[in-house]
């Protein structure tokens, strides 16, 4: 490098050394989130509260010019807010001569003291990590891992971190069954598999329906009237029709409002309402037409239903929950608020002498402007995680913007040092029909980001954990949440 060179990245490091110094304080200037009684003991929410205020400005410009002076970008400072931009700060000091007072340089402990507590608040939640990769694997328990062992051993054989029970189906009965099982299984394998029992919360559903076909599959332009409660009826206008199983959710429709089907298979928007029922019209459908049965869900972006997250039935369940689970799948939290009710409730039935956990579902958009508050209270309690339910997301907040934000959810979570779970259609095909789609398999490869990554129920959910197990090992080389990780390649 000439004089003339030097002298050039010598001017340009003072003036980003200016610029970084500023953005610092900015920073703290703008952390107000965690000095207002959210937590602000908790390492953890002070730097997820410095990422939110950086997070505030675009800072692209900045991190190219930091990038042609071989220095970080910043692009990967989750964990670590402040750290990072003491070392940039430090370095372009160096660089540039500047004698102003600057941070101190960050022990490497200090550097890495978020990742080391995203391991440790993983650990307090679903236990010791599994030998081959950090990416637990979490599996919905179908109805007939009730009626005995093999299944669950399989499934722990396979791989299997957690155990999912929902508590939209089955019984108590047979809830207390899979949890033995599961006992059982972890005893023989060895191994501390989690038991997490999910509370199904205001989930709507469809309940029976009536149709002039009879296997309906929906078109555009069909009209389809939801009952609130009476039984679905059907004349020579409507040819379909539906029960809910939430009757004052049709009370609450208004013209215009969108409802969304099974995961946003199909969409509809509302074209009349009456005292007890609402007639909608099919608005968008996957090729084909999409079936109209039972027990399939419906989500209502537009529709404000001011309910509370816990229903009369997830009250009675917690009873079960306390004395089988490890784990609560809290759905439809969206609150602070929420946390305190789920306690209560909880103090009301006694608390059983180990700490359960908490995984709050977010699949609302309100549950997306608090996840900061939702995070700063729940971590107060004892071990939490989120868990991305992508399904009711996309129902809510559109497919075009699913994508954008599981990886917002994911950053937060890091910034804040709280487990993610990355849940809905993971390797569908192959849990169903036994063989991966090229899609999925790369879905399932990039869940290795999270520290955990949920499979539903289907016929090949052995073989399925079996692969993810494999899956998630060979992603461990090679990426640590958003970090490339340069093992040596062995293709070339």
């Amino acid at each position: 490098m000439n004089m003339r060179e030097t002298t050039d990245a010598t001017i340009r490091a003072a003036e980003i050394h200016t610029e970084m110094v500023t953005l610092r304080q900015t920073i703290l200037d703008g952390a107000s989130f965690s000095s207002s009684g959210h937590g602000e003991a908790d390492p953890a929410i002070v730097n997820l509260d410095h990422y939110l205020a950086l997070r505030r400005h675009d800072i692209r410009l900045l991190q190219r010019r930091l990038m042609a002076l071989g220095l970080s970008s910043m692009g990967r400072l989750e964990s670590r807010v402040l750290p990072t931009i003491d070392a940039v700060i430090h370095a372009l000091a160096s660089l540039s001569g500047v004698r102003a007072e600057a941070p101190a340089m960050p022990e490497e402990a200090d550097f890495f003291a978020g990742e080391a507590r995203l391991e440790a608040s993983t650990i307090a939640l679903f236990g010791t990590t599994p030998a081959s990769r950090r990416t637990r694997i979490m599996v919905t328990l179908p109805s007939q891992a009730a009626e005995g062992p093999d299944l669950t051993l399989d499934l722990a054989r396979a791989g299997m971190d957690v155990a999912r029970i929902n508590c939209a189906h089955d019984d108590p009965e047979a809830w207390r069954a899979m949890t033995a099982f599961v006992r059982e299984a972890a005893g023989v394998c060895g191994r501390d598999i989690k038991v997490l029992m999910d509370i199904a919360g205001p989930k709507i559903r469809t309940g029976e329906v009536a149709s002039v076909d009879k296997k309906p599959r929906l078109q555009i332009g069909d009209r389809v009237r939801l009952v609130a409660n009476a039984a679905p009826r059907i004349d020579e206008k409507v040819l379909h029709s539906a029960a809910v199983s939430l009757p004052e959710m049709v009370t609450r429709l208004s013209v215009g409002d969108r409802l969304r089907y099974d995961d946003g298979k199909l969409e509809a928007v509302v074209e009349s309402v009456a005292a007890e029922e609402a007639i909608i019209v099919v608005r968008r459908t996957k090729s084909g037409g999409t079936r109209l049965k039972p027990e399939k869900g419906i989500n209502l972006p537009d529709t404000a239903l001011g309910l509370s997250p816990l229903t009369t039935k997830d009250e009675a369940d917690l009873e079960m929950v306390i004395e089988c689970a490890d784990l609560i799948g809290y759905s439809f939290v969206s609150r602070p608020e929420d946390i305190d009710l789920l306690d209560d409730v909880l103090a009301r039935h006694g608390r059983s002498d180990r700490q359960l956990g908490l995984i709050a579902k977010i699949e609302q958009p309100l549950a997306l402007t608090n996840l900061p508050a939702l995070i700063a209270r729940a971590r107060q309690r004892g071990p939490f995680g989120v868990m991305i339910a992508r399904g009711d997301l996309a129902a809510e907040i559109g497919f075009e913007r699913l994508a954008e934000m599981q990886e917002e959810i994911l950053w937060i979570c890091e910034a804040a040092s709280v487990p993610c779970i990355w849940a809905t259609q993971v390797l569908e095909d192959m849990v169903k029909q036994g063989i991966p789609t090229r899609g999925e398999m790369t879905d399932a490869a990039m869940a290795a980001r999270a520290e955990c990554v949920m499979l539903n129920k289907g016929p090949a959910v052995v073989e399925a954990v079996s692969l993810l197990d494999r899956l998630m090992g060979r992603m461990n080389d090679h990426v640590f949440k958003k970090t490339p990780t340069l093992r040596a390649l062995k293709s070339w």
